[in-house]
Formats: C-alpha cells, structure tokens, sequence
C-alpha cells in the first residue's frame, strides 16, 4: 500500500476557560491554526461549566478554517448546565461528541474521531466492581456505556484512512503515572482501553489527570496525556499518516517520537 499524505493534529486538554485567560486562549488557538489540519480538545474546556466560561473558547474558534473537535470534561458538568456549553461551542462551529463520532476531510485524508468524556472505575489492583449498593453500581453502568460508546463509534470509523479516539478520562494507567495513586480510580478506568486495545486506533488522546505522564500505550497504540498541566505548552502536535504517528510538539521539522503501525 502506499503511503498516504501526512496530516497534522493540535491536541490540548483542561484548557479551564474563563475571562482571566481569554486573551491567552485566543492567542494560542490562532497562532496554531495555520499550522496543523484540525485541533481536538480533551475536555474541561470550562473552569467551572459556565456558559460565559465557553463563550472564551467559543470566540477562539469561531473564525478558524479548520475543524476544532471537542468533548466535555468533568469541570463542565460541575454547574450542570452542560447542554449550555455545547450549545455556545456548537453555535461556534466547534463539533461536540459525546458517545458520538465524526469524519473530517483533512488534506483529502477521511480522519475518523471517536469522542466522550469517559469516566471513573480505576485500573488493576483497585477497581470498582458491579456490585454492592446501587449508587455504586450506576458509576459502574455509567462507565459501561461510555465504553459501549467508544465500541460503537470504533466501528463506525473502520474505514478511515486515520482513527483517532478523544476522552477525558485516561483508558490506561500509563499516563496517570506521577499522580498520587489512591485517586487513581477517579481519573479514568481500563476499561475504556478495552475496545482501542480490540480496534487498535492509530493515536488516543485525554486529559484529567493534571499530574500524569505525557506518553503511555495500550498495547501499541499511542497514548498522549494532553493536559496542559502535564504538558507545559499550550498544544501538542501529532502528524500522522497512515503508518506511522510523530510527535511533532517540540520539533515542528520532525520529531524524535517516531510510531509504526500496523497498515489498515
């Protein structure tokens, strides 16, 4: 098979949005734009899910020439009024998925995204079971059906040339590695790892846990940790074709990182 054009990705997660950074939000969204094909955010785009919080990411983007793709985060359920955010981030052009998916035309590549929040339930060694009362029980269905999500939408996306899967929750324990380990189980669950491990995506992105570890895998696919926290700079940057995936953040020539893949 021949190798198809490389397409670039901006990445950024727990951007926390409100007036005291809209300048620097602004700043960071038009100075990466003319550099990569699309830009996906990994949640907590608000600081504490105000509309008027959106509304600073919502100016960011709304004049951009290319596609920005994001998912909510915990901070943007806090006020509960998350139908709100998506409403100001749609009414910008910003494409919300939620358990939902969506195909980009990106330099004539069709990059399949699969995007949700994810949620909690921890990893190996302290794990939330389906049992007990039912309070507990309903996390557990709830991070049941974020995992059935990202099933579906894998599949949806069997045909595109590129597949990249967007949460906030970590899917592995790998890029939550710094953070103190008893609250590990609220920052993500293995078994949203279950169906990228099954469907082999060729890049997963997420955000939440502020202390992690950048890069980690679920088998070989690539698993990056794009909290600015974690990151220090305001967007990762991903080139992808369909063999291989570079991290380009600190080298825009060419980055050190260098993943092969198996060919769809």
């Amino acid at each position: 098979m021949t190798k198809r054009e490389a397409i670039r990705i901006a990445a950024a997660g727990d951007i926390h949005c409100g007036e005291e950074n809209r300048a620097a939000v602004a700043a960071a969204f038009a100075e990466i734009a003319g550099q990569v094909d699309a830009i996906l955010i990994a949640g907590d785009l608000t600081t504490f899910g105000e509309p008027e919080q959106a509304e600073v990411l919502a100016d960011a983007c709304r004049e951009l020439e290319i596609p920005v793709v994001a998912v909510l985060g915990n901070h943007d359920w806090h006020a509960n009024r998350a139908a709100q955010i998506v409403e100001v981030l749609s009414g910008a052009g910003i494409v919300m998925l939620d358990r939902s998916w969506t195909v980009l035309d990106c330099s004539s590549t069709k990059l399949g995204v699969v995007g949700t929040k994810g949620f909690v339930g921890g990893f190996p060694d302290a794990t939330l079971t389906d049992f007990g009362e039912p309070i507990m029980r309903a996390v557990y269905a709830e991070t049941t059906d974020e995992v059935e999500a990202l099933e579906r939408g894998l599949e949806a996306v069997s045909d595109c040339t590129l597949r990249v899967v967007l949460l906030h929750y970590a899917p592995t324990s790998s890029t939550i590695e710094g953070e103190p380990p008893g609250i590990w189980a609220f920052l993500g669950s293995d078994r949203l790892g279950r169906p990228i491990a099954e469907h082999t995506p060729d890049l997963v992105l997420h955000g939440h846990g502020h202390a992690g570890t950048y890069e980690g895998f679920i088998g070989a696919v690539p698993v990056y940790n794009v909290s600015l926290p974690v990151m220090g700079r305001d967007f990762a940057v991903f080139e992808l074709n369909d063999t291989t995936v570079r991290d380009v953040s600190a080298h825009p020539g060419g980055g050190e990182t260098h993943r092969r893949k198996e060919v769809h």
